[in-house]
């Protein structure tokens, strides 16, 4: 009997719950939904664009024929890639194939390579066939804009890692340290005295924000200096980036530790905040995606994080290249912090 009332007690808080019952229903369908449509939609090499020059009819053809996206220039090099973000370039020099790979995605290139390769097979048999004079396959040169030919994916992934580990502690520590205040009646006793809420945001982003520069500036130097991790651009850009975020995630925690009740409660925040940030950071690429997916994309702070952290280690790009990105993150920044004085509203009217 008394299991069985034990038993009736935990149902019954449960159903009361509604937050409980969707994150414990609702939010695995969401995430799993995520899963499946970037998993079902990550782009390949027949999504990628393509600038030829000095290509014939015939080889444009056959190059389509792999399912290729084909723009024709008269000239072009490593400059005309970036600012027409194509994926590659291919030029015949002196009878050879030179290709030109932007290497952001390091499997989508090996794949690039692979199906023009086979083109280049194809191409040659088919002069063959017609009875046209046997020649040999073209030689095939590649340079890479980004990396080399060992790059890995996870050369691309870690820039990203190190963003959200310092985002997602610094998120959640922040939201249980203010929410733990709270419970214990402190914040309140706080808001009793003649402190302006202004006041009280500011002390508890300083007071954390000590911490997380701590952590952010262990992460960083643990990761590139013991683990080795590729740091292409400035190691100040990299610390700047992940301080931003930090700031963010610090701002949006101490936010959202308002509408929870309980540390249960502030850690159901992380399947609904924290892992849908992960399939938009760029793990997957979203070039290729639907537009709806990049609009999601721009509203998430560690979007932003991930694009200047990859650009710095990754591409070695400067900070001219990073401002766009290190502004949307300090208008994040601002916006939680406006919001966290707007919430402190519901413990004392000033």
């Amino acid at each position: 009997m008394r299991i069985k009332a034990l038993i009736r007690r935990i149902c019954e808080q449960l159903l009361r719950d509604k937050r409980t019952l969707a994150l414990l229903f609702l939010a695995p369908l969401l995430v799993l939904s995520l899963m499946h449509y970037l998993f079902n939609h990550t782009g390949n090499a027949s999504d990628a664009k393509i600038g030829v020059v000095g290509f014939s009819p015939q080889w444009a053809s056959v190059l389509k024929q792999q399912g290729l996206d084909i723009v024709t220039y008269e000239t072009a090099n490593r400059d005309t890639l970036i600012q027409d973000k194509l994926d590659a370039i291919i030029e015949i020099q002196e009878g050879q194939l030179h290709l030109i790979l932007g290497n952001s995605d390091p499997s989508q290139s090996k794949a690039l390579q692979m199906k023009i390769g086979q083109a280049a097979d194809a191409l040659t048999g088919a002069v063959q066939q017609e009875g046209g004079v046997p020649s040999a396959k073209p030689e095939l040169t590649v340079e890479y804009v980004y990396g080399s030919a060992d790059t890995t994916f996870f050369d691309t992934l870690s820039p990203i890692l190190i963003g959200f580990f310092v985002f997602f502690f610094v998120f959640l520590i922040s939201g249980i340290g203010l929410l733990r205040e709270r419970t214990t009646g402190t914040l309140e006793r706080l808001m009793s005295t003649p402190v302006r809420r202004g006041e009280v945001i500011t002390g508890y982003l300083a007071g954390y924000g000590i911490f997380a520069f701590l952590q952010t500036v262990i992460v960083v130097l643990y990761a590139t200096l013991v683990l080795g991790m590729n740091m292409a651009g400035s190691i100040w850009y990299v610390l700047l980036t992940n301080l931003l975020l930090a700031f963010v995630a610090l701002s949006l925690g101490i936010l959202l530790s308002t509408f929870a009740a309980s540390e249960f409660q502030m850690v159901q925040f992380i399947p609904l905040v924290i892992i849908p940030q992960i399939f938009f950071a760029g793990i997957f690429p979203l070039e290729h995606m639907a537009t709806w997916v990049r609009v999601i994309a721009r509203i998430m702070p560690l979007y932003y994080g991930a694009d200047a952290l990859k650009s710095v280690m990754y591409k070695g790009l400067g900070f001219a290249d990073i401002v766009v990105d290190l502004s949307v993150l300090v208008l994040f920044a601002a916006l939680f912090i406006v919001l966290n004085i707007v919430a402190l509203k519901k413990y004392r009217k000033l």
